[in-house]
């Protein structure tokens, strides 16, 4: 997960990948200790047997693969700059169309349509954008790769 340039992880959007659970590869440890205790105690060869008592449980393989499908997905993401996050990211498209960097340069970021959903779901993503503007993109990065280095997820802006 490490990068010479921690600017490098700064997302179109302004948000920083290091600090995406997705990034920090929550699903896929999530998914490696499910199947690590499944495994443990041998549960992946009783299905049948234990579907008998959990009528839910005859679905395991196709519960298998979805844990799969998920660790395919997003398991391993480079960050937005290297082809990561969604592959038909508005906000990217805009970005480069304009020829910014960030969405911190552009005049119209506080109202913007793509970046709605980003300015629901992270509350500091006007902040980000602000902090980007003034200070630059490598000193932001910086904080945020010690704001991470100390534990910081977007996962927990939620909780």
């Amino acid at each position: 997960m490490a990068t010479a340039d921690p600017a490098n992880l700064v997302g179109c959007c302004g948000l920083y990948c290091n600090a995406c659970g997705i990034r920090q590869e929550k699903i896929k440890i999530a998914v490696n200790n499910l199947r690590g205790i499944i495994a443990h105690y041998g549960f992946d060869k009783m299905m049948p047997e234990l579907a008998k008592w959990e009528p839910s449980l005859k679905h395991y393989t196709e519960f298998d693969q979805v844990m799969n499908g998920l660790v395919k997905l997003f398991g391993d993401c480079p960050g937005c700059l290297q082809g990561g996050g969604d592959p038909s990211c508005k906000v990217r498209e805009c970005v480069k169309k304009k020829g910014f960097r960030t969405c911190a340069e552009c005049d119209e970021a506080a109202t913007c349509e793509p970046l709605t959903p980003y300015r629901k779901g992270y509350k500091g993503l006007a902040p980000a954008l602000q902090n980007i503007k003034q200070s630059g993109i490598g000193r932001y990065a910086r904080e945020m790769q010690k704001k991470v280095g100390k534990g910081y997820s977007y996962l927990k802006e939620s909780e």
